[in-house]
């Protein structure tokens, strides 16, 4: 039979908020940027306008075009290739690893209560310690070069991403670990097919927190312990002091993050929220 307009009414009304229209979204976008932009923006023209009418001198704050310049020569030099790789592919190989380590530590925590109740207190420990603070220590032990940056940024991720995963584990309802213990998932089972699912809103929650702290500790880590990156060029240029490839470097490393966050981390914590999102209390 075919549905008559009652049916289609019913239909359009099943959907909420009905079929939002392309142009709708592409408006709402638009204005999600502006907002975005809008702060960026005010501080530059704020910076411009003190800078033009205090005359400070380029060696103490420079001008907003200064840096603009500072920005084209390097990347027209090279440099600016040269360090971003080498800080892209350093944060990159230490996100892995800590991904790689702390979610199994962290689902395991949350899934033993002895196991939780043992490390939690040094979980809590670590996390003001972590990053920074290991610099010394890592280049004793590892050296100076890649393997001490990406110690670092191991270092910095692992302690927030274990506990948000530990914590994402602990809010999964436990009428679902039930259920699934009696239908016989064994422990591999219950690993991919609930505790993971279960624990990724959590999860992606940390990554985001926690790839801050790694980031933070990657350009530290670069002052000290390399001779390339984005965290060497600020030391190179106050070595020199070249305020404006200083402040360029600062600039560089804010609006990566800003991207990295806005692009990337931002939309897969919304998205997985949505899909995997679990409502319950903490066990």
């Amino acid at each position: 039979m075919t549905p008559g307009p009652a049916g289609s009414a019913v239909r359009g009304a099943a959907r909420p908020g009905g079929a939002r229209p392309r142009s709708g979204r592409t408006g709402g976008r638009a204005r999600a940027l502006f907002r975005f932009l809008l702060p960026l923006a005010v501080l530059t023209a704020l910076w411009a306008l003190v800078v033009e009418v205090t005359g400070v001198p380029m060696r103490v704050f420079p001008q907003v075009t200064d840096v603009a310049a500072a920005i084209r020569d390097m990347a027209l030099s090279g440099e600016l290739v040269q360090h971003l790789g080498a800080s892209l592919r350093r944060v990159l190989i230490g996100s892995v690893i800590a991904i790689g380590t702390a979610l199994p530590f962290g689902i395991a925590l949350g899934a033993s209560r002895a196991l939780s109740a043992f490390f939690s207190p040094l979980l809590r420990f670590s996390v003001a310690l972590a990053g920074i603070a290991w610099i010394p220590i890592a280049t004793l032990w590892i050296g100076y070069g890649d393997g001490a940056v990406i110690f670092i940024v191991w270092n910095a991720m692992f302690f927030a991403l274990a506990y948000n995963t530990m914590l994402g584990v602990r809010r999964i309802p436990t009428s679902l670990l039930r259920s699934a213990r009696s239908l016989g998932a064994g422990r591999w089972r219950m690993f991919w097919e609930v505790l993971l699912p279960g624990a990724m809103p959590s999860i992606v929650s940390g990554l985001r927190v926690g790839l801050g702290y790694g980031w933070r500790g990657l350009v530290a880590a670069e002052i000290i312990a390399t001779s390339a990156g984005l965290g060497y060029a600020l030391f190179l240029a106050q070595s020199t002091f070249s305020t404006d490839v200083i402040i360029a470097s600062m600039v560089i490393i804010g609006v990566l993050w800003l991207l990295t966050d806005r692009l990337l981390l931002a939309p897969l914590e919304r998205n997985t929220v949505e899909r995997w999102g679990m409502a319950g209390g903490e066990r």
